[in-house]
């Protein structure tokens, strides 16, 4: 029969430490989140300011952190206050007070003859800072900044497809059913123009006849630009063969029923079946060439996003040096004047001494987590530079295999801390920028593919298809016996697999007849 009943266990769990978990934070941010993340700190905590025009070397950081070891009495207080849990430093403040009130009774006159340590709030002259930052009053002009609009405000937004298209049906006169259905078209095509989702379910969905689909359809079609709301790639040539006037044309014709043939490559069948010279299928594959086949990418595609190198990497005589990319990081200190207020002798209130601690405490572990990710940074790319010397000497092609988990051993970190160190950050070599992922690759199998990194296979492939006879291209079975011809053992498979993720096509699509 069950029945609740209380047992005691004894069990180990690890639990990551707030410091712990604002290191991992740390060390995965690139410098742009990083300076974010360091501009919030510096507006939160008050112990937190930052210095102009002076860098905060490794060294001082040190300092900073062994301060608290020397046998000053302000510094020990801190260290006793960040070290004692909060129960333990509130017995530890009432025996203080008890003493204090047993002192002042066995020396009365002590009290008066000490004199008063001043509330370090009582000196900040608040009416100054209302008067200054919330007084709506007069202001002199020299006081005053004038807020320039910012270049933002006059840049346009970008525009979608949906948005160009639906421009257009305002244009347009039509019956609501016709709208709704156009509207309906609009909202259901993917990023390159395509309707994807059959007329019956969206018409369903909009409670709206088949036949109102097929009008909003064609109007959708008539659109600009050419070939959108296409169902595939044949209708979506067709639509825009037909708005250049060429409906019924030779290239018509090819894309109409021959779309297959097309594919293949398969030219002069073409020619045979459409009983025309070669000289008029080569005219009309110049002009299918000219067309889009994502006519609605050019609207949904986004703007390249600029990339901000975290470590650069340059040659100084026969050495390579690393530097990380502080260009605009905001270089924090603790505040002196907020740090004073830690000494006992200033004697503020319980719950400000408190206050005080925490926000001390989390200033400390931030600048220690800073300088612990830029050191993990900087071993990581000292490993990347010993390893991958002939590949910043003579390029691409000599990228040596590099796995992450042998890294994290040289280094003596876990395979996670160097994973998180390379997500997001960007490398500047003498051979580019890249991802500073991009190095970890793996080794392929083989005598002679022991030292070849899967990038370095990949370009070996592309290159060989790159070179073939476009009349008889090289199979997957002939790249693979090439390939282990050098020493460098794959499945027919795995060469398949390389070729896809290159956007290869096969070889009966790359075959050319001439």
């Amino acid at each position: 029969m069950l029945s609740p009943r209380l047992d005691v266990r004894v069990s180990q769990k690890q639990t990551l430490t707030p410091g712990l978990v604002q290191l991992v934070t740390v060390l995965q941010l690139n410098r742009l989140e990083l300076r974010d993340m360091i501009t919030q700190e510096l507006v939160a905590n008050p112990f937190l300011d930052e210095t102009e025009g002076e860098e905060l070397t490794p060294q001082e950081i040190q300092t900073l952190l062994e301060a608290e070891r020397i046998s000053d009495p302000s510094d020990q207080a801190v260290m006793e206050m960040l070290e004692t849990p909060p129960a333990a430093s509130y017995e530890a403040e009432g025996e203080y007070e008890s003493r204090a009130a047993e002192a002042a009774q066995d020396n009365p006159n002590a009290v008066e003859e000490a004199p008063k340590a001043a509330d370090p709030f009582d000196e900040i002259d608040f009416g100054s800072y209302f008067d200054e930052y919330l007084d709506p009053g007069h202001k002199t002009p020299a006081g005053e900044v004038s807020e320039k609009a910012s270049f933002e405000t006059f840049l346009s937004s970008p525009v979608t497809l949906a948005s160009h298209l639906t421009s257009q049906l305002s244009l347009i006169l039509m019956n609501d059913s016709e709208r709704e259905a156009a509207e309906a078209i609009i909202g259901n095509l993917d990023e390159n123009g395509y309707l994807l989702e059959p007329l019956e379910e969206i018409g369903r969905s909009e409670g709206l006849t088949f036949d109102d689909m097929e009008d909003g359809l064609e109007i959708v079609q008539s659109l600009d630009p050419a070939g959108i709301g296409a169902r595939d790639m044949r209708e979506c040539l067709m639509l825009q063969l037909k708005s250049n006037g060429a409906k019924g044309g030779v290239a018509w014709q090819i894309v109409s029923d021959h779309m297959r043939l097309l594919e293949r490559r398969e030219f002069k069948e073409i020619a045979k079946l459409l009983g025309r010279p070669q000289e008029h299928i080569d005219i009309a594959l110049q002009v299918i060439r000219k067309l889009d086949p994502h006519p609605g990418l050019r609207y949904s595609s986004q703007a390249p996003q600029t990339v901000e190198p975290d470590v650069y990497i340059f040659k100084e005589g026969e050495d390579y040096l690393i530097q990380l990319n502080d260009e605009d990081m905001p270089q924090i200190r603790l505040n002196p004047g907020y740090r004073r207020m830690l000494d006992k002798d200033q004697a503020p209130e319980k719950d400000v001494r408190n206050y005080i601690r925490e926000r001390y405490s989390s200033a400390l572990m931030l600048m220690k987590n800073i300088e612990q990710r830029r050191q993990t940074i900087l071993k990581v790319c000292q490993c990347v530079v010993e390893r991958q010397r002939d590949f910043l000497e003579d390029g691409l092609d000599f990228i040596q295999p590099m796995m992450i988990k042998d890294l994290a051993e040289e280094i003596g970190v876990h395979p996670s801390t160097v994973s998180r160190a390379v997500a997001g950050k960007y490398v500047h070599t003498p051979q580019g920028v890249f991802e500073l992922r991009f190095f970890f690759s793996e080794a392929v199998q083989g005598p002679a593919g022991a030292g070849t990194a899967l990038l370095v296979l990949k370009r070996k492939v592309k290159k060989m298809i790159e070179d073939e006879d476009s009349a008889h291209p090289l199979t997957d079975d002939q790249i693979t016996a090439r390939l282990n011809d050098e020493g460098i053992q794959v499945t027919r498979r795995t060469v398949a697999k390389y070729r896809e993720d290159l956007k290869i096509p096969s070889t009966h699509h790359r075959r050319v007849k001439k």
